[in-house]
């Protein structure tokens, strides 16, 4: 099939390699030219695994463009893919994405082929079947559910392993303008997907709902798992990893994301949760557990800030190791060690952190007052403490490190066995040793 994508950022740039990986005809536009040239050039636009690896098997298949006409005229179905920014009120933005559909919109009325738009930008219920339909009917002078098609067709993916969760995902959310439309968008994914996950084929409104549903759920669970941890390190003896294993084991909640360490971050967990508060509000519905799940979410850097407070003096300097909001990305947003470093530094520590990948992007956000280090060890050489914010495999080598004093390490994974001795003192947060004195603010 002749497939194209709008948005060639940090879910587009896979998903474009992944179709042409699969054996499709792929376009790619972005308004960014240096992300076009690197398509061109064969070179991976944003960092991601396996990305590039996607980009060589389809490499022949695969091009890039900044115009809007040669992309139409060279695909028959476009995946929309750029951000959605959360307003002032935490509900997404449709700027780019009606920006997108206008341009795909003029460029369909030199075409008389018929053609599917999928939008895959998350977007507020309501959207799709609102101005991005009236968008594009006025647009391309076309009427959607008949000579053009429109779904909305989310993805369901992490960063760090974007090209494996969209070759094996869960299950694909369709919400179509009509079944025409909905199987086009349906026959790629059964042409690139390695099983055959179940296909959810609905109304617009109804799959915009269902995305933001599954990752507020998701949200809950680790709130919930947090929420276990901070009980289990005020009981004596009590050890979240023992609960979590037992209550995950009842199917009715199963063991995914269901594990006591840190708030969640990154560019959608955060932001989704409170766009489905925002949306309960507008419609005069009750979202408590949307705000509760915010609102433990939050707590967490009080908690993580009070396990630092609490073993060392103000002016101690403090090593957080994780600025990514997981492993495998340089992505640092909502993250929760770049939200401890600025805590701490606001408190008279002097802060010293480590990131295989985002410490860059890290220091662009904490400023000049925070050093950097080259590695976890020369992090923690001269530190008081250290702080395990992001679960990067690399930092569990550290059980063999050999320091001149030995220093707590915090590590909120519990990647560092109890037993490391020498250099290293390890703190398990969720592990009631002692009862602690935060407070919820």
């Amino acid at each position: 099939m002749r497939i194209s994508v709008i948005g060639l950022g940090k879910l587009g740039a896979p998903a474009a390699a992944v179709f042409a990986a699969k054996g499709h005809d792929v376009i790619g536009l972005d308004v960014n030219i240096r992300a076009i040239d690197a398509l061109r050039a064969g070179k991976a636009p944003v960092e991601e695994p396996r990305l590039q690896e996607m980009i060589d098997a389809g490499r022949a298949r695969l091009m890039a463009t900044s115009d809007y006409e040669e992309l139409i005229e060279g695909s028959d179905v476009s995946f929309v893919i750029v951000p959605t920014p959360s307003d002032a009120s935490g509900r997404f933005s449709n700027e780019y994405v009606l920006s997108a559909v206008e341009a795909l919109g003029r460029a369909l009325r030199q075409k008389d082929a018929y053609h599917v738009v999928a939008v895959t930008s998350t977007v507020m219920p309501g959207a799709t079947g609102g101005p991005i339909r009236q968008t594009l009917e006025r647009a391309s002078g076309r009427r959607v559910g008949i000579d053009v098609g429109l779904c909305y067709n989310p993805e369901f993916i992490a960063l760090g392993s974007v090209v494996d969760d969209m070759l094996d995902p869960d299950f694909i959310l369709i919400g179509e303008s009509d079944p025409k439309a909905g199987s086009v968008v349906a026959s790629v994914y059964e042409s690139v997907c390695t099983k055959k996950p179940p296909v959810r084929r609905m109304n617009w409104v109804n799959a915009e709902l269902a995305k933001i549903s599954v990752n507020t759920f998701v949200t809950t669970k680790i709130s919930y798992a947090n929420m276990l941890a901070d009980l289990c390190d005020r009981l004596p003896e009590a050890d979240v990893d023992v609960v979590v294993e037992a209550i995950g084991s009842d199917s009715r909640i199963g063991r995914k994301y269901l594990r006591g360490a840190v708030g969640y971050g990154g560019p959608c967990f955060p932001r989704d949760n409170v766009a489905f508060a925002a949306l309960a509000s507008s419609l005069g519905a009750h979202a408590d557990i949307a705000v509760g799940t915010d609102t433990i979410n939050r707590y967490q850097i009080d908690r993580l800030t009070t396990a630092v407070t609490s073993r060392v003096p103000s002016g101690a300097r403090v090593a957080v190791l994780g600025m990514a909001y997981k492993p495998q990305t340089p992505v640092v947003e909502e993250s929760q060690g770049v939200l401890l470093a600025q805590r701490l530094a606001k408190e008279g520590f002097d802060i010293i952190i480590h990131d295989p990948l985002a410490a860059t992007a890290a220091l662009r956000i904490l400023g000049s007052g925070v050093s950097q280090a080259p590695s976890a060890e020369e992090a923690l050489l001269h530190a008081d403490i250290g702080v395990i914010v992001t679960a990067w495999p690399e930092y569990a080598s550290l059980k063999e490190l050999i320091l001149p004093r030995a220093i707590p390490v915090i590590d909120c994974w519990r990647i560092l066995p109890r037993d490391t001795a020498r250099a290293l003192q390890p703190v398990w947060l969720g592990y009631g040793e002692r009862a602690t004195t935060a407070s919820r603010t």
